[in-house]
């Protein structure tokens, strides 16, 4: 999957997040942790994974002059934090909206910077 796929599923996911933090608010329940949490934070893991590896790897090749390792890791770190807390009714909901808003934010600068990236790269290749 293509770095830009992998952040946009991510961009997804904080979407989705959000909702599902509010459905659950709605629905005034305690998900099962091995039935729902799990399983969807486990997945959400695995892709983070493989996305930290690629986005690490872009900014090394690339050199991006406004987004740095560190950035992608506190991506990596609050969208599990974010993911599992969105299934809880108890859930602080500024800090878990703040969270969800910065990251987002990261996510879809990341996206537009690796966008211009690969434009630059073909246009360069075209011009050759």
């Amino acid at each position: 999957m293509l770095l830009i796929q992998q952040t946009s599923l991510l961009i997804d996911e904080c979407e989705k997040s959000v909702a599902r933090f509010w459905q659950m608010r709605e629905e005034d329940r305690t998900p099962d942790f091995f039935k729902e949490v799990k399983p969807h934070a486990d997945a959400i893991h695995q892709h983070l994974k493989e996305w930290q590896q690629g986005a690490n790897l872009w900014i090394q090749n690339n050199n991006p002059k406004y987004m740095h390792i560190q950035q992608i890791a506190s991506v990596v770190e609050s969208v599990e934090q974010f993911v599992v807390q969105s299934f809880f009714k108890e859930t602080s909901k500024k800090r878990f909206l703040d969270a969800i808003h910065s990251t987002s934010f990261t996510l879809k600068n990341f996206e537009r910077i690796v966008k211009e990236g690969t434009k630059d790269v073909i246009q360069k290749e075209n011009h050759q």
